[in-house]
């Protein structure tokens, strides 16, 4: 199964072009989409996921044209938003299998095999009769993954999943989500640079409704190896930095500044040699001058 985007653009009545000419081939496996709030990477998704429309273009899945056979598109797709509600009085084996009858399973000895299989699936067996209300962030996440699996998607749209999350849960979650890339188109939408590089073996970096790098994320950090340079400098040279270096960027370390600089030579010969990393390609594609 393939996704492929093609030319895709769309720009909401106030005016803001959320995609400009978005082409994307995505293969099975775990997609990375990386970019900052407000690159374009929800409407991208709620566009694939068909829950809006695009002004030209075209997306793929395998033989189903996504922008105009809708219903084929939702019967094999699973979609976890960003925000997402779930009834609070109600346990987590009730719900799912709610959710079970509205996509179409009508066998109860069916329904009930794979709600427990789901549930066991997401490490969400021994909280079953648990209302949701009282569930913690990662599991109500979890519990967002069930509830995306139960058509058998071969499509997986996860936005946003780990924001909010503790260590302990963003670990279970994106070991859930590793899983699934194994048979599964699944697209990771986020703007944390570290759960890309643990999960994903393809990836794009969108900006302003544009792609700005598409490709493998190690590929990505060897073709900048050698040109990531490090400084410590004082809060009042910053300015100056910026407007004379590439300083793709900063951050305060003990009250100073430390600044990260993109260039192919040692700027002025005070810089120091440092390791790239996925972090620099993201913001060198960013905010690089």
């Amino acid at each position: 199964m393939q996704l492929t985007i093609t030319n895709l653009n769309k720009t909401y009545s106030n005016g803001v072009q959320a995609l400009k000419d978005v082409s994307l081939t995505i293969n099975q496996g775990m997609f990375g989409l990386l970019g900052p709030n407000g690159a374009g990477k929800s409407s991208l998704m709620r566009t694939i996921a068909t829950l809006q429309e695009a002004d030209s273009g075209s997306i793929a899945l395998g033989d189903i044209d996504v922008l105009t056979q809708k219903e084929d598109v939702r019967k094999t797709l699973g979609y976890l938003p960003q925000e997402f509600g779930v009834y609070p009085k109600i346990d987590a084996v009730t719900l799912l299998n709610h959710l079970a009858v509205l996509k179409g399973i009508t066998n109860a000895s069916e329904r009930k095999s794979l709600v427990e299989s789901l549930l066991q699936k997401t490490n969400l067996w021994e909280s079953r009769k648990k209302n949701l209300g009282g569930f913690s962030g990662g599991m109500k996440q979890r519990f967002g993954i069930a509830q995306a699996l139960i058509a058998s998607p071969k499509l997986i749209i996860v936005d946003e999943p780990t924001a909010g999350l503790d260590p302990a849960e963003r670990n279970r979650f994106l070991n859930l989500l590793s899983e699934l890339g194994e048979n599964t188109v699944v697209i990771l939408s986020t703007h944390i640079v570290e759960d890309v590089k643990e999960l994903c073996s393809d990836m794009a970096i969108i900006n302003k409704g544009q792609v700005l790098y598409k490709g493998n994320p190690f590929e990505a950090i060897d073709g900048i190896q050698g040109k990531i340079w490090r400084k410590r400098i004082k809060k009042e040279e910053l300015v100056d930095y910026r407007a004379n270096h590439n300083v793709i960027s900063d951050r305060l370390i003990a009250g100073s500044p430390v600044i990260h600089v993109l260039s192919e030579n040692n700027p002025d010969g005070t810089f120091e040699a440092i390791t790239a990393d996925l972090e620099d390609v993201y913001f060198g594609k960013i905010f690089s001058n």
